[in-house]
Formats: C-alpha cells, sequence, structure tokens
C-alpha cells in the first residue's frame, strides 16, 4: 500500500514538530468499528481510540476521544464537561461541525476548537491510534503529545468494552 497523503491533522502535528506515523490501511463503508480497525492493523483495540462528538445543554460540542472497544458514558461526559445532559450529535451534523465524516473524524484540526476530553487509559500506552482525519488513514503518536496539541483534559468517561 502506498504511503497515506497528508492530511489536515497531520500537518497540524508537522507545524508543532510532533513526531506521529501515518498509516494507512484498508476501510469497508458498511463496516467502521473501531475493532473492525484493530484486527486490520494487528494492533490491541485498547490503543484504537475513536473519536466523538457530544452536544451538552450547558456548553455546546465538545469531543470526546475513547478506546475502540468502549462506549462513552454519556452520565460521566456531562458530569466532565459541565453539562446537566449530553447526547451524541446526529450523523448529518458531524461534518458541517468538525470538516470530517463518520469513520475519519480526528480530535485535531476540526474546522472550530471545540473541548477535548480524552479517556484516562491512554497514559498506559507509549504511542496511541486516533483517525488523521479521513477513513482509511490513522496516526500513531504519544498520548501526551495528543493531549498538549489538543488542549485535552485527561478524564474517566467510558464505560467497559463493547462486543
Amino acid at each position: 500500500m502506498k504511503s497515506p497523503a497528508k492530511t489536515n491533522a497531520s500537518r497540524l502535528l508537522d507545524k508543532q514538530k510532533i513526531s506521529y506515523e501515518l498509516i494507512a490501511y484498508e476501510f469497508d463503508e458498511s463496516d467502521l468499528s473501531a475493532t473492525t480497525l484493530a484486527s486490520k492493523m494487528g494492533q490491541n483495540i485498547r490503543q484504537i481510540f475513536k473519536t466523538l462528538v457530544l452536544r451538552g445543554t450547558n456548553t455546546g460540542i465538545f469531543v470526546c476521544v475513547i478506546p475502540g472497544d468502549e462506549e462513552v458514558d454519556l452520565k460521566k461526559a456531562a458530569k466532565v464537561s459541565d453539562n446537566k445532559k449530553v447526547e451524541m450529535v446526529p450523523m448529518k451534523e458531524l461534518l458541517p461541525l468538525t470538516g470530517y465524516i463518520r469513520g475519519g473524524c480526528s480530535p485535531i484540526g476540526m474546522k472550530k476548537e471545540y473541548p477535548v476530553f480524552i479517556h484516562n487509559s491512554c497514559l498506559q500506552f507509549e504511542s496511541i491510534y486516533i483517525s488523521a482525519g479521513k477513513r482509511g488513514t490513522q496516526l500513531k503518536l504519544p498520548p501526551k503529545d495528543l493531549i498538549r496539541i489538543s488542549k485535552a483534559t485527561v478524564t474517566q468517561l467510558a464505560t467497559g468494552p463493547t462486543d
């Protein structure tokens, strides 16, 4: 497979002189799950992080970055983001809000800078994988660099592994 093209997220990392690896993979539009991605890449599902965009009743849009085998806990997400109630944004709003589509949403380089909350388990790893901002491309980078560039708050905001 040829090396993947730069994305907005990777260009922002370059600008900040943060080292990362761009990794291309084959994707199937009918199955964009992190579990499938982990098996295609031969990686630990706990190191593959998915980016979820939520809306809170008090603060509006914010981003949660959680392990690929977990679900966002809406009560915990509401609490850490200072909201009474939160919900996932509808898929049709993802592109206009972030500039990204489902399966290619990166916490880096969104149209606007939203508050980012990342699951504390990221700190267990030397490097983690996040979307590079388009389907078929992942970024591998140290979690501390992701936290720094996205100004993320490290917290507990997921519930146990999904099937």
